[in-house]
């Protein structure tokens, strides 16, 4: 099965953070697509780094095939031409991962939504309208092929109040999308399923880290390297049982913890289930 073996992947918003840790953490042995907008080292926000071209070559690293994709996934066109040359080059899709976002360079802090710009709403264009595009197109292709796993990145922020209502939107209607996906696409044996993810420790965090150690490192104790969630879509993808899970969101930390996978440094990870609880408002830990 293509699942376990020789995949094809397709992971969005790859160039840094947990899209860049997620298709390191799918690299053995597959040919991973990997898409940003970043073609220059100058090109990410903040002076983050990283592009395209890095993680593909970070890919071929670890034992895998890495193809850069310049994407704008504002862009329809382009999300359509790169699903386009995944067919014609590969001839099938195995997994799409969903975790594109246009996360604001700067972040809402104490204030009212009617107190930011506007555009907080990219969010919902990169975000949200930008997985229904590209698992628009990865489902044309699995479900011709009778096999695949699409998977939403996400956060509890569809449930509880973070950063505002646009983020919160954007992750509530992932997590929704993921489930009605999942309807339409079990009778072609296609998985659908979102992945609530931890604390991440990206170049972003740890960036603020190391400005407030004993602030912001204290929270971070039981942060997730973004490498753990590509680890746990792996063993989920070898899962025989993977479409009993379709349709539904899971703590990664929960699901690495059934199936036995650690994270990058031999930890495993905690569920941030009861650190959150219903009502937490955690918008000062999110990076």
């Amino acid at each position: 099965m293509s699942l376990t073996n020789n995949r094809v992947v397709v992971v969005t918003g790859a160039t840094r953070g947990a899209g860049k840790g997620i298709a390191l953490g799918l690299a053995p042995g597959a040919t991973v697509y990997v898409t940003g907008r970043s073609r220059e080292e100058g090109d990410g926000p903040d002076g983050l780094g990283g592009t395209v071209f890095a993680t593909a070559a970070e890919v071929d690293a670890r034992g895998g095939r890495g193809v850069p994709v310049v994407c704008d996934h504002s862009d329809d066109d382009a999300v359509k031409e790169l699903f386009s040359r995944v067919e014609r080059d590969e001839g099938r899709l195995d997994i799409l991962v969903n975790n594109a976002f246009a996360l604001p360079p700067k972040l809402p802090k104490k204030a009212g939504f009617w107190e930011q710009p506007l555009n907080q709403l990219e969010t919902l264009d990169v975000g949200l309208r930008s997985n229904y595009v590209a698992g628009y197109y990865a489902a044309a292709m699995m479900a011709r092929q009778g096999e695949g796993l699409i998977v939403f990145t996400s956060a509890p922020a569809g449930r509880v109040y973070t950063l505002g209502p646009t983020f919160g939107a954007a992750h509530a209607g992932s997590d929704k999308m993921a489930h009605d996906m999942a309807v339409e696409l079990k009778k072609f044996n296609v998985a659908v399923l979102a992945i609530w993810m931890g604390l991440l420790r990206t170049e972003r965090a740890e960036r603020a880290i190391k400005a407030d150690p004993d602030g912001l490192g204290k929270h971070f104790a039981n942060a997730e390297t973004p490498e753990f969630t590509g680890l746990v879509i792996d063993a989920l993808a070898r899962d025989p049982q993977l479409l009993e899970r379709s349709g539904k969101v899971w703590w990664g930390s929960e699901l690495g913890a059934e199936y036995g996978v650690t994270d990058t440094d031999g930890r495993q990870p905690a569920s941030n289930r009861d650190w959150i609880g219903p009502t937490t408002e955690y918008s000062d830990l999110v990076l």
